[in-house]
């Protein structure tokens, strides 16, 4: 394939995302509209239980990367941890507890388990030494 097709093909594909885009962007915003009076009681500063909570809340909202960064922005504009938020993007690409029967029929069950069990564990270890290395480095 060359970069004429390349392009073609990408620009196509962008097409037929732009619509899913609006629709879970208008989603989110709606979402977010709705839980922002519960952002105080859900995230108390606590640092390890907001870690929790973000990557409890990314695990079970699972969904493209694009839209966890939005979602991500907005509640570290209203005053969520970089540790929570940071956990809740990583856990929301990489653990997939909506998608778990269908992982766990195409590739096998304990691998599907085992698979969520190590990315929500690893993807707390990375939001807490993310967030020490840029106090570190500000």
């Amino acid at each position: 394939m060359n970069l004429k097709q390349s392009a073609i093909k990408a620009g196509e594909n962008l097409q037929k995302m732009i619509p899913i885009l609006i629709g879970v962007l208008l989603l989110a915003t709606l979402v977010n509209n709705l839980a922002q009076q519960y952002y105080n009681k859900l995230f108390t500063g606590d640092y390890l239980k907001d870690t929790f909570i973000g990557a409890i809340a990314g695990s079970l909202s699972f969904g493209m990367a694009l839209t966890s960064y939005v979602i991500g922005g907005e509640f570290s504009h209203n005053g969520v941890s970089l540790l929570a938020v940071t956990a809740f993007i990583m856990t929301w690409t990489t653990v997939g507890i909506a998608m778990l029967p269908l992982e766990a029929k195409m590739l096998g069950t304990k691998f599907a388990i085992w698979r969520n069990i190590l990315n929500f564990i690893f993807a707390i270890i990375i939001s807490i030494l993310t967030v020490l290395i840029l106090k570190m480095i500000s």
